[in-house]
């Protein structure tokens, strides 16, 4: 029997993370493409998943999450954002941010709606709107350092306009909102009914000083908002898929209700584990900051020779750097030669756009989340381009 099968995503192909990764496996080249470290986690806390997992913690947790891992999140919002959250009602544990973005979006969108995004934005958002039958409005960022332009984006609004989706830290430009973007955001929040699903996962990953200007440090915001965030970006086991969804409780309702029949749950022992060590070594995202910032400046500096140009990244352990003084290419073929040819993987940002005509500036995207002796190896390559 020959069924038609007529495809929801029909635009949609292998994601570049995929395939920048499978190319420098191919290739043998150092990966600074896929946004994962190539170092493992605390051991404290492997050591405490290891407990857990060799103890009898095995079987289903709660939809939710666990409750002590629930009740750490809670008490790490309210000594940041000065949030306070039922960790009962308004923190859900997920199988990773993906999964919580696309909660968050599917438990509010509906046919006919649509979803204001910036571009280069992450390409994990419109795929998910798609599917809920809602359409996708991009606006994109102004460069050369990926700046919201407000009027823009009250311009993109309509009495469509289900959702809007921040991302700060932001991925892949590494740019960060101020306060004046949270303030912008707030007037039209006022004059306009729509959601806010807040990308937060690089909360604890920025630099100079700057503080993280959460949707949870307002309270007119989280009262529309999906905060999601990820444990592992935090502490370096991005491999274990944890992440999490702070919203206020009728929101949570929602989102639970999606939750509960995508993943249902979260891997038990690492739950427990992520418990412990959060409890036990708050301070350990108090310092992320400077631990990145160390590396954002060694790869600058390592670089310092090249013919690269690079304004030092805002947030997140990415770099862009502008090629325009090395090559003519477009950055999707550059970075597919410069991973056969040359052994380094990145990542082309034009393939974040609806339309790559609007980025501005000709340049590719490096993941810094790397040992000081990759980081080198890496640029002693890139400062012979």
């Amino acid at each position: 029997m020959n069924l038609p099968l007529q495809s929801k995503l029909p635009d949609v192909g292998t994601t570049i993370f995929t395939v920048m990764s499978a190319l420098a496996e191919e290739h043998g080249a150092i990966n600074l493409s896929q946004g994962f470290p190539d170092f493992d986690g605390p051991p404290a806390l492997l050591e405490r998943v290891q407990y857990y997992l060799t103890h009898g913690y095995n079987q289903y947790p709660p939809m939710a999450g666990v409750e002590d891992l629930r009740t750490a999140v809670a008490t790490k919002v309210a000594d940041l954002y000065g949030c306070v959250l039922d960790a009962e009602s308004e923190v859900t544990i997920t199988a990773g941010a993906t999964e919580a973005l696309f909660c968050a979006i599917a438990a509010v969108v509906r046919p006919g709606d649509e979803v204001v995004v910036f571009d280069p934005a992450y390409d994990s958002y419109e795929p998910v709107v798609t599917l809920q039958g809602g359409t996708t409005v991009h606006v994109p960022l102004q460069g050369p350092d990926f700046h919201v332009d407000w009027q823009r984006v009250e311009d993109a609004l309509s009495p469509r306009t289900r959702l809007l989706i921040v991302n700060t830290p932001h991925n892949p430009t590494g740019a960060v909102w101020q306060r004046e973007d949270i303030e912008a955001l707030r007037s039209l929040a006022q004059r306009h009914a729509f959601f806010v699903l807040a990308d937060e996962v690089y909360e604890h990953i920025i630099f100079d000083g700057v503080a993280h200007e959460s949707m949870c440090r307002y309270e007119d915001l989280f009262a529309r908002s999906f905060v999601v965030s990820s444990f592992g970006k935090t502490y370096h086991v991005t491999g274990w898929k944890v992440g999490y969804c702070t919203a206020p409780a009728a929101l949570s309702v929602e989102f639970r209700r999606v939750h509960q029949f995508v993943n249902f749950t979260v891997n038990t022992p690492i739950q427990y584990g992520l418990a412990d060590y959060l409890q036990a070594n708050p301070q350990h995202h108090l310092d992320l900051p400077a631990f990145y910032q160390a590396k954002r400046d060694l790869f600058a500096q390592l670089l310092a020779p090249s013919r690269f140009d690079l304004a030092p990244s805002a947030g997140t352990f990415f770099q862009l750097l502008n090629f325009g003084r090395i090559s003519q290419q477009e950055d999707t073929e550059l970075a597919r030669r410069w991973t056969a040819e040359c052994k380094v993987a990145s990542i082309p940002i034009s393939i974040f756009y609806e339309d790559p005509a609007q980025l501005q500036e000709p340049v590719l995207r490096f993941c810094f989340a790397k040992d000081d002796a990759t980081l080198a190896a890496a640029a002693e390559v890139l400062c012979k381009l």
